[in-house]
């Protein structure tokens, strides 16, 4: 079932819950101050090129306990939509990156905040789930609606070394196979314009993911943080930052080459940091609307170009 409009020939993550479950679901990002393995030395140092000190999200608000967190971005999203659910997101950092029974009293706690969640989504790693934490994973999936969130970012593993990722393709296809088999649901997260990639790499990284029966993407624009080693690769070594018109071909390409049941999440970035290159994606609506008004001009849709 796809749960396109004639605005969005995709299926956009609004129109999925309020066509499935007749609500809109927001989700509230949390910081549980996780570290990571590709930061501390298990699997590398420094961490992705591209991630600043905070970890991914550049959520600044970890000093707060996770019900303070929690409750100010709920009434701020209150103020601006009514019949609506919430979704704890622990976003920031390797979230099943500790002990089990730590994750057991993280996982519980997010899912006490309210009395009316509509379920849990997890941020992490797919080399960072323990034999333990797949068994927790699978008994919180059978009392709640759970997301897990891998980061993944490109299927090119040269590009993957280049940026440090810290994870290999295998790494990913043997975590996202057992999670699916245990059905859970798997959102992927993708970066486009890493450093040298082509636009043929960038389709490919779709193609790759269609192997996998992945319930969600996040599609992101490389954003070049200041204080981070991919911004001082940038000012010793420019290379090419994609433009809004580049950015907005190479996604709706993207989205005509995806399978049609995958549920769209994400289609930009988005920082709460201003030292960020290039400017184009702090104007978020703009991308949004040239990405809607690209696809009908050219009268895409999502998996069009599949065989």
């Amino acid at each position: 079932m796809n749960y396109f409009t004639k605005d969005k020939p995709y299926n956009s993550l609004n129109e999925y819950y309020l066509k499935k479950y007749g609500f809109k679901v927001a989700k509230i990002p949390l910081n549980l101050n996780f570290s990571c393995p590709n930061k501390d030395g298990l699997k590398g140092y420094g961490g992705c090129i591209y991630c600043s000190k905070m970890a991914s999200g550049d959520i600044q608000d970890y000093h707060n306990d996770l019900k303070t967190q929690y409750n100010k971005l709920k009434e701020l999203q209150l103020n601006k939509w009514k019949n609506i659910k919430f979704m704890p997101y622990l976003q920031a950092g390797t979230n099943t990156y500790a002990d089990t029974s730590i994750l057991k009293e993280i996982y519980n706690n997010a899912l006490n905040l309210d009395e009316d969640l509509f379920g849990l989504s997890i941020a992490t790693r797919p080399d960072s789930i323990t034999e333990d934490t797949y068994e927790l994973l699978n008994e919180l999936n059978k009392k709640t609606h759970l997301q897990i969130e891998l980061g993944f970012q490109t299927a090119n593993e040269e590009t993957s070394k280049f940026i440090n990722r810290g994870l290999t393709n295998l790494e990913f296809e043997n975590c996202v196979n057992r999670l699916i088999n245990n059905n859970i649901e798997v959102v992927v997260h993708i970066i486009n314009g890493l450093p040298y990639e082509t636009y043929d790499d960038m389709i490919n990284t779709i193609k790759y993911l269609n192997q996998f029966k992945i319930s969600g993407i996040k599609i992101h624009m490389l954003l070049v943080l200041e204080d981070t080693k991919l911004y001082d690769i940038y000012k010793s070594k420019p290379f090419h930052l994609l433009t809004l018109d580049e950015y907005v071909k190479i996604v709706c390409d993207q989205i005509s080459y995806l399978n049609d049941n995958v549920i769209i999440h994400r289609l930009s970035s988005d920082s709460p940091i201003d030292g960020f290159m290039p400017k184009w994606p702090k104007k978020k609506i703009i991308v949004m609307n040239e990405i809607d008004k690209y696809m009908r001009k050219n009268n895409l849709f999502q998996g069009k170009y599949i065989k």
